[in-house]
């Protein structure tokens, strides 16, 4: 029998300002990626989804990006060398450690957020230096790597186990990488088509790309957005369909 995780971006509020519904997302997902300060969240929307998280059963990664509070961390930032991103990163891994262990929670991955995500799945010394940042804070950290990236390739030469990930609300292009959000048809929000979609990606093996092109990929979790009007609905549709379809949807630490 399949087995999956389903993941959400999560905690990304910040102050007075509310970024989606995290308790009904943490209802449904089965790991939780939460904003560290960086591109979203602060010490006590962090500590509020981590206890959420805790009494929903949910793991929780850190889920660190460029320090850009005003552009969501969607903004490419270039000027940092290798050696700031680790340290940036280990930063934003190390803060949202403390707050797990206030609240007798372990922190059991790390997926990059936004333009250091993307950037990261197309270039090496990136991809590298957010990987050596996760084995320096700890080795037994998953990293969740886009599938087929050069995320995934870091992990392996540093040693580390990571997680292979596709999204059931982006379209890729015939690279296998997201089509960019400036895009017409970047994000999907029919959310029976896109939990069709997920589980055909599970049985397939493979993402389809929006000219039909299919692209084998390794698949351990799903991401659905927490940041869209549709997020629930689309998330509940999601996990409906691969347990209908005979999924077992668990945390890929767990396997």
């Amino acid at each position: 029998m399949a087995r999956i995780d389903l993941n959400s971006d999560l905690g990304e509020s910040f102050g007075a300002w509310t970024m989606g519904n995290d308790e009904a997302m943490l209802s449904i997902v089965t790991s939780a990626n939460v904003a560290c300060g960086f591109h979203a969240g602060d010490p006590v929307v962090m500590a509020s989804t981590l206890a959420l998280a805790q009494q929903k059963g949910v793991a929780v990664g850190a889920h660190p990006g460029f320090l850009d509070l005003w552009g969501f961390g969607r903004r490419v930032i270039r000027g940092d060398s290798p050696s700031d991103i680790e340290a940036m990163v280990a930063y934003q891994i190390g803060a949202l450690q403390a707050l797990a262990v206030r609240a007798g929670l372990r922190v059991t991955h790390v997926k990059a957020h936004g333009a250091l995500g993307n950037l990261s799945a197309e270039e090496e010394e990136l991809a590298l230096a957010i990987a050596r940042a996760v084995r320096a804070v700890d080795r037994d950290l998953m990293l969740v790597a886009m599938a087929g990236s050069q995320q995934e390739r870091a992990a392996e030469a540093m040693g580390l186990a990571y997680a292979r990930e596709v999204f059931a609300d982006r379209a890729y292009d015939d690279a296998g990488r997201l089509v960019s959000r400036k895009l017409p048809g970047a994000v999907l929000h029919d959310t029976e088509a896109c939990a069709i979609r997920a589980l055909r990606m599970v049985e397939d093996g493979a993402v389809t790309s929006q000219s039909g092109k299919r692209i084998p990929v390794g698949i351990d979790t799903i991401c659905v957005h927490g940041d869209t009007p549709d997020a629930v609905a689309m998330a509940r549709a999601v996990r409906a369909t691969l347990e209908a379809a005979g999924v077992t949807v668990a945390p890929f630490h767990l396997k």
